[in-house]
């Protein structure tokens, strides 16, 4: 492989769609921080100086703006951890006080702590695919470490559905 960031690239019309190419290539052995998205749109803006009104036009942009790609199983993890993490966290806080109502008290805001961050992190990704379908599709770049991941990489998002399909290579 050339010297360089490799990467296979896809464009998804469809958030199923895209979700299932990220659990079929997590079952595969990708590791969730091969798997990027375009930025929010202001974000795009902000780094390029520019807005995009394809995401087409940001497939092989090597300074287009990304955040990690959390599919589904991941944001379930960071909408449902927190929840009993922190409860338990009040509950042991109190322990020491003893049991009773401020236990429960602290127990109950520690799950609905976690639910609320779950909510955020639901609005921002909703936001984010919303914003890339109106724009021609979610663009996912899979980062790859050979030629053989590569091939695993464009299987599996043709195989999803994926158009214009490709790889490159971005200078470090």
């Amino acid at each position: 492989m050339a010297r360089g960031i490799h990467e296979v690239v896809g464009v998804f019309g469809d958030p199923e769609a895209l979700e299932r190419a990220v659990f079929a290539l997590e079952t595969r052995g990708f590791d969730r921080a091969a798997f990027s998205v375009l930025a929010s749109e202001d974000t795009v803006e902000r780094v390029l100086g520019h807005r995009y009104c394809r995401v087409a036009e940001m497939e092989d942009e090597p300074g287009a703006p990304r955040e990690t790609f959390f599919g589904h199983v991941s944001r379930l993890e960071a909408e449902l951890f927190p929840a009993p993490m922190l409860a338990g966290m009040g509950w042991l806080a109190l322990a020491g006080v003893g049991a009773g109502i401020p236990a429960v008290i602290a127990a109950g805001a520690g799950g609905v702590i976690g639910v609320a961050l779950g909510g955020v992190i639901h609005h921002h990704h909703a936001a984010r695919i919303q914003e890339q379908v109106e724009r021609g599709g979610i663009l996912l770049w899979v980062g790859v470490r050979d030629d053989e991941r590569e091939a695993v990489a464009r299987q599996v998002l043709e195989a999803e559905g994926a158009q214009d399909v490709h790889s490159h290579v971005l200078a470090v």
